[in-house]
């Protein structure tokens, strides 16, 4: 197979937690970048990074929204990214993988595994030749830095456990002939 990248217009990256037990809160990162050398037909040689902006986590209420920017939790004036870097990538049968690698937040850096799954593949002349993915794991929100503690009536206002969903597309690179005419002609003089 070619060359694929990740389609950022189809990419997200979204986390939940509990409040007070009851509630699940949702909310999502607005500007995530994903890159890597991907391997479609042989996913132990794939290897991808992510970096988040954490200053565009959103939760459709703003004030909480600041609150999460905050030392409380992202402390985002001084950590203004989180990162994802794979170490190893497994096939689990049929369409599911487990992503095992490093996640950075607030400067600590943990290893996790992702379970993920192939959606589905899609060739079209306009749309290009692409996979769908998803991949989901559980993080305690404390091992990163976010220690904020606070109880209400004997139950945390905001949950340790926070998981995290990840879908997306990637798109196999087209090469035209003008880019692959510099590459034939250094191969033809070595």
């Amino acid at each position: 197979m070619g060359t694929w990248k990740f389609d950022p217009f189809h990419t997200q990256v979204e986390f939940s937690a509990k409040h007070l037990g009851m509630m699940t809160v949702r909310g999502h990162f607005n500007e995530v970048v994903a890159s890597g050398e991907i391997h479609p037909d042989d996913p132990s040689r794939t290897k991808i990074e992510a970096t988040i902006n954490t200053a565009s986590i959103r939760t459709h209420n703003e004030q909480r929204d600041k609150d999460l920017r905050s030392s409380n939790f992202l402390e985002i004036e001084k950590y203004p990214t989180m990162t994802f870097k794979s170490t190893r990538i497994e096939h689990a049968g049929g369409d599911r993988y487990k992503v095992t690698g490093d996640l950075t937040i607030k400067g600590t850096t943990k290893p996790i595994t992702l379970d993920a799954v192939k959606y589905g593949e899609f060739n079209d002349p306009r749309m290009g030749h692409r996979i769908g993915y998803a991949a989901e794991t559980k993080i305690n929100r404390k091992d990163f830095g976010m220690s904020f503690d606070a109880i209400l009536d004997g139950k945390f206002v905001v949950s340790n456990e926070v998981n995290i969903n990840i879908e997306g597309e990637i798109v196999e690179a087209t090469e035209t002939k003008e880019e692959a005419k510099p590459e034939a002609e250094s191969a033809r003089k070595s």
